[in-house]
This record gives C-alpha cells, sequence and structure tokens, in this order.
C-alpha cells in the first residue's frame, strides 16, 4: 500500500504546482531546493519508488518549477556592483546603480546628508548641472562632474516600490594636489638641462598617469626638436614623473604644468637665460630703471639749486 499513497501524494502536489498562484521571496527558494532535493531523492528510488515512475512525473515537475520562477518577475538590486567609490577632487564619479524588472516603478538618487532628490528616472531635481543621470535601464547610474570635497558622503538610489527599496553608495572625495619639486620659477642657461619632477601621492587610489603641457601645449616627445624625455615611476599609492630637455633654447621658456586626472595639477615657470644672471631676470631690469632715475636727479638737481 506505500507505494500506491505515494504515488497519490506525489501526484497531488504536482496538481497543486500547477495550479497554485506563485510567491516570491527568498521563502520560496528555499522551498524549490526542497523540492529539487525530494526529486532527486526520488528519482534515486530513496523512498521505494520505481526509478522508471518517478521519472515520468519528475521532468513535468522540474520543468513547471522553471515555469513558475521564469514567469513570476519581481524588483530587485544588482548585487555585483562597487558600494564604495573614491575619487579626487575634480574627478567625475560615477555612482552605480542596476535595477532589474523595474516594470512601471520609478529610480530616484537622493543625497542622504541634507535628504536632497537629485533625480527621478531621468530627469534632474537639482540646480547643480554636475548631477545626471547616465546609461540605460536596467542601468541608473548616477554621475557628479568636477567632483568637489562637500560632495562626499552617502548617496542612495532608491525604487518606489511597497516597502520602498534603497541601495547606498558611499562616495569618498581626495583633496589630493601634484607638486613639482623645487622653487615655482627655475632659471637655467641656453644649452643646459631643465629637469622637472612631479609627484603625485595617493591614498586608497591607484597610481595615475601624468601628462606635461608648455605654455598650454602638451609635450611633444616624438617632435623633431628631439632632446626630451619622461621617466615615471609609480608605487603604491604614487606617482612620480621626471621631464628632462637637454640643449635648452630660449622658446623653452614658459609655463611648465604637471597634470594628472587624479589630482589638482602643478606649475613652475621656467627661464632659459642667454647669459644673463638670473638676478637681473627676478628683478625684471630694475637696475636700469635706477640709473635712469640717478641720471635725471644728476641734471634736474642743479638746475633747481642754481636758479
Amino acid at each position: 500500500m506505500a507505494p500506491f499513497y505515494g504515488m497519490v501524494l506525489l501526484l497531488l502536489g504536482i496538481g497543486y504546482l500547477l495550479h497554485a498562484e506563485p510567491s516570491l521571496g527568498h521563502r520560496d527558494i528555499a522551498h524549490t531546493g526542497i523540492i529539487a532535493d525530494d526529486v532527486r531523492s526520488r528519482r534515486r528510488g530513496d523512498h521505494g519508488y520505481s526509478a522508471a515512475l518517478v521519472h515520468f512525473y519528475d521532468e513535468p515537475l522540474e520543468n513547471e518549477m522553471r515555469k513558475h520562477y521564469r514567469t513570476k518577475r519581481h524588483t530587485y538590486f544588482s548585487d555585483d556592483l562597487p558600494q564604495n567609490v573614491t575619487v579626487a577632487v575634480g574627478q567625475s564619479a560615477v555612482l552605480s546603480c542596476r535595477v532589474e524588472n523595474l516594470e512601471n516603478r520609478t529610480v530616484s538618487w537622493m543625497r542622504k546628508k541634507d535628504v536632497r532628490i537629485l533625480t527621478s528616472m531621468e530627469t534632474t531635481y537639482t540646480a547643480d548641472k554636475r548631477f545626471a543621470i547616465i546609461g540605460k535601464s536596467p542601468n541608473w547610474d548616477l554621475r557628479i562632474d568636477t567632483v568637489q570635497p562637500e560632495d562626499a558622503g552617502i548617496y542612495e538610489c532608491q525604487v518606489n516600490t511597497e516597502p520602498k527599496m534603497d541601495r547606498a553608495v558611499n562616495l569618498k572625495v581626495l583633496d589630493v594636489q601634484a607638486k613639482i619639486l623645487g622653487s615655482e620659477e627655475v632659471y637655467v642657461k641656453k644649452g643646459s638641462k631643465i629637469s622637472l619632477t612631479c609627484t603625485v601621492d595617493m591614498q586608497d587610489v591607484p597610481p595615475s598617469n601624468v601628462t606635461w603641457y608648455h605654455a598650454g601645449s602638451v609635450i611633444d616627445f616624438d617632435s623633431p626638436r628631439g632632446g626630451v624625455s619622461l621617466e615615471t615611476e609609480k608605487g603604491k599609492s604614487f606617482t612620480k614623473s621626471m621631464l628632462v630637455i637637454t640643449r635648452a633654447l630660449l622658446n623653452d621658456s614658459g609655463n611648465y604644468t604637471c597634470f594628472s586626472n587624479k589630482a589638482a595639477p602643478a606649475s613652475v615657470v621656467v627661464h632659459v637665460l642667454n647669459g644673463e644672471h638670473p638676478a637681473a631676470m627676478q628683478h625684471g631690469g630694475s637696475d636700469s630703471v635706477n640709473r635712469r632715475i640717478v641720471l635725471f636727479l644728476a641734471i634736474v638737481l642743479p638746475i633747481v639749486i642754481f636758479r
């Protein structure tokens, strides 16, 4: 009699699954696992049923389980996206949020420290134009351009389900300044070597690339001029870049800027001297002005005195 009752219970269970209202949540997943384990157990014949008979009812049961979870869609956040974002001042930050099976619901971004709604779907609700939604559904990523120290904090991606769903992303902002070693003005003689070293010290951020500019233009290391080279050293949390210009020319004078996309830039002014002493360059020819004043007084004073 036991095999007969077992078969009846199995048929009743299949009928219930075919007509029952699908439900959601972790309990369903756990229940599915129990059913699947039971199916595998029965397939091995652990309950004394005929393996062929179980297989006959087993395959439709598994197909119905797949259909059950394929047709019942529920909204959820993707968990494989970073919840901590670190950028340097001036960079752009992207806070990620992916919502699966959104259907007719609404996605919004809120800044937690002042409980301010920044965006809702593609619409921006703040006058600060640095904030915008990028990407296409199911991705609702928030981009913040030219990040400032005050932008640091927790942001929430929210979905208007009942109850409300939210996913927090923490933005950390590093106030990093690139540095060019030495003084803000460099004096070299024509034909000698110009050597500039820039360092970018970071924490919690991988080392960055460094670009050098001369008078606002990117330095071309392959230019016909030749004699321009760059050496870069990268550590765990720093970048050191050394620019070397051999056989300095007069038109090598000007502003040199060390730029990193993870730090504020640094600049120096280089003076290439054509045999002139640096002091004369620094004072801007003030000695000649003084001589003119003395000469003027020497001529005018006697005239005024002897009148």
